[in-house]
Parts: structure tokens; sequence; C-alpha cells
């Protein structure tokens, strides 16, 4: 069965992607916007995990809303759930027969309910998986520590391919580039360099 993963280079994806591996054609898949290259680090942490990779462009409206959602509400919950659950309708629609993401039980954002896990699934025949949603932020770390090398510091210092590195430079675009501290609050990002 083929399986699309939202993929963003990291470790949360990452380890979705092993635990996976076992039932599935795993593709890893990034969503972008073309406002930037950053799913390029995508491909190379794919490529070192020797997983298929494939990029998908999403609809730049999604995105420019988005940026004025974050801009507005001086937070980015909103608008990167916005672009995640856009990306799963994308990804959903293609030739599949699943799709997945790397969100764990504990993040903040984003995350997909229950409700929003059947309506995708019933409305284009896949099915949606979450294979973290029962591992704790400390749970996945110790795993990846096992599985992984992992680069990890702050978001502005590591390499990324998810939505937040793209939202970030429409924000600096639209409001200007004191706008992006304002908006995003710093947190520690990852990134996957190979297997241990």
């Amino acid at each position: 069965m083929e399986l699309a993963l939202l993929y963003s280079g990291g470790k949360d994806s990452s380890l979705a992607a092993l635990l996976l591996d076992s039932f599935y054609d795993v593709s890893l898949v990034t969503a972008h916007f073309d406002v930037t290259e950053d799913w390029q680090h995508a491909a190379r942490a794919a490529e070192t995990l020797d997983f298929p990779f494939e990029t998908v462009e999403l609809d730049h409206e999604v995105a420019v809303s988005a940026a004025e959602t974050m801009y507005d509400d001086g937070y980015p919950r909103n608008g990167i759930q916005a672009v995640h659950e856009h990306a799963l309708e994308t990804v959903a629609a293609g030739d599949v027969d699943a799709v997945a993401d790397g969100t764990r039980r504990d993040d903040r954002v984003p995350t997909i309910s229950r409700a929003q896990a059947q309506s995708l699934e019933d409305r284009h025949g896949v099915d949606y998986l979450a294979p973290l949603s029962g591992f704790g932020r400390h749970a996945v770390d110790r795993l990846v520590e096992t599985a992984f090398d992992v680069e990890s510091g702050l978001s502005e210092e590591i390499p990324r391919a998810d939505y937040e590195g793209e939202l970030r430079t429409l924000v600096a675009e639209r409001f200007g580039r004191d706008a992006v501290g304002k908006v995003f609050p710093d947190h520690t990002q990852t990134y996957v360099h190979g297997r241990q």
C-alpha cells in the first residue's frame, strides 16, 4: 500500500517514516508554497534515510492567508494549523492509499481531531495515520536518539523544510522583519542527517 508522509526532514516525521516502513510503501512528501527552496533540506534528509522523496506545491493563497492570520493573531498556531490541513487535503487527493504526518500526542499545533481524520478518510478514500500520536516528546526523543543522527538548535539556526520557514518569509515580506519575532516564539528545531 502506498503511503505519503508529510515530511520536514526533522526528527518527528523521520521517526514516523521508520515506524510505518514495515507496513507501507512510504514516500516522504514535502509540501511547500514555492516561496523558498527550503524543501531541499528535506530531500537531503530523505536521501540519507533511503526513502523516496517528492514535493507537492500548495495553493499560494493559503500561505498568504495564513501569514495574515498569524500576524493579526500575534502567534502562529491558527495559520500553521490551516496550512497543515491544506497539505493533508492536497496529498490525500493524490494517488495514495494512506497519508500520514509526524504529529505527537503533546503537539499544540498542528493537530488533527478524530472528526477531521474521519472526514479526510471518507472524502478521499484514504487512511490517515499519525503514528506518533500516542508518544510524548520525551519518548520520541529517546527513540530518535537511538535511531538518527540529529542536529538541534533554535528555529532560526537549523535548516528546515516545514511550513514555518516559508511562513516566516511571507510574514517578513508583508509586515517587515520585526514582525517575525513578534509572531514566532523561539523554539528548538531538528534536522536529521542520517541513521545511527
